[in-house]
């Protein structure tokens, strides 16, 4: 008995699953972590404010008026003003420019450099790695708030001079994460594979190891940007940091605060946008850690 045939064309075709690429997968469990969420609209935000600054507000945050001093907080200043009448809502928006762009300055500086010398220090060990490690444990011996004044003290008060004196305490805790990922990484079979084959020290470190000591680096940089910030913020606060008039919220605090009691808007609306900023990227850091790190995982 002869079986029917069948026409090819009578079965449906067959449509292959899509396989969510990185950046959905990314988004998805993003959006299942709503503190994450809040955090990252915060961050946004602050951005939006540091880039439209001169939209957001047409009042020069450097122009004195005498008269206008120390004003309560209105429709025509915000913030009200402080104590030479400068309006103080345009020194708060335009110190957003300052405070984060030195923070994530001061991150991404620590952050590669810090990347670098924990994968030189864990690939290649001996001299250079003890070396590298005994400098790193030297600076850890400080208090990194009091290390940091003491550096931007004895090179002189100035912006750059707070941005280097933040970056060398920063570096350590980079170094130490990197370090101890590449000592996992270089006992893989495709670095082994690599070092069969005689590659230089210098390709493995750049194209093997430091991408896949990365991600945990990228989460530590996101959770020590508030801490950045706020350090940012205290040598300006201490005179260590931003010179006047320049508006940076530490410094602005460093004023305002003195006149507190009465005029509570001053140093209120600095102290706010840094708590707001220092939270968010905490939030931020922690979604991250949770997304990004299998072993955090439950």
């Amino acid at each position: 008995m002869q079986t029917p045939q069948t026409s090819p064309a009578s079965h449906p075709a067959v449509v292959p699953e899509r396989v969510p690429g990185t950046v959905q997968i990314f988004w998805s469990r993003f959006r299942k972590n709503p503190l994450t969420m809040v955090g990252g609209v915060i961050f946004i935000l602050f951005v939006l404010i540091a880039l439209l600054a001169p939209v957001l507000t047409g009042n020069d945050p450097n122009q004195v008026r005498m008269d206008l001093a120390l004003q309560k907080p209105s429709a025509e200043h915000w913030f009200g003003t402080d104590e030479v009448g400068r309006d103080l809502f345009a020194r708060v928006i335009y110190g957003t420019r300052l405070s984060l762009g030195m923070g994530i300055s001061i991150i991404i500086v620590a952050g590669l450099v810090g990347t670098i010398l924990g994968a030189v220090a864990g690939y290649l060990g001996g001299k250079i790695g003890q070396i590298i490690m005994r400098i790193m444990d030297v600076i850890l011996a400080f208090p990194t708030l009091i290390l940091a004044m003491a550096l931007s003290a004895a090179m002189g008060p100035s912006l750059m001079n707070a941005i280097l004196a933040i970056v060398i305490v920063k570096i350590p805790a980079f170094v130490r994460l990197a370090r101890s990922e590449t000592l996992v990484v270089k006992e893989k079979l495709f670095v082994k594979a690599a070092q069969t084959f005689g590659l230089s020290d210098t390709w493995i470190i750049v194209r093997h190891i430091i991408p896949n000591v990365i991600t945990p680096v990228i989460i530590q940089m996101t959770l020590d940007l508030g801490d950045a910030i706020l350090m940012v913020a205290t040598l300006g606060f201490l005179g260590l940091g931003v010179q006047p008039p320049t508006p940076e919220w530490g410094a602005i605090i460093s004023t305002g605060w003195r006149y507190f009691l009465d005029q509570w808007w001053y140093p209120t609306f600095p102290g706010i946008a840094i708590f707001l900023v220092t939270i968010s990227f905490n939030i931020i850091g922690d979604g991250l850690r949770d997304m990004l790190d299998p072993r955090s995982a439950r």
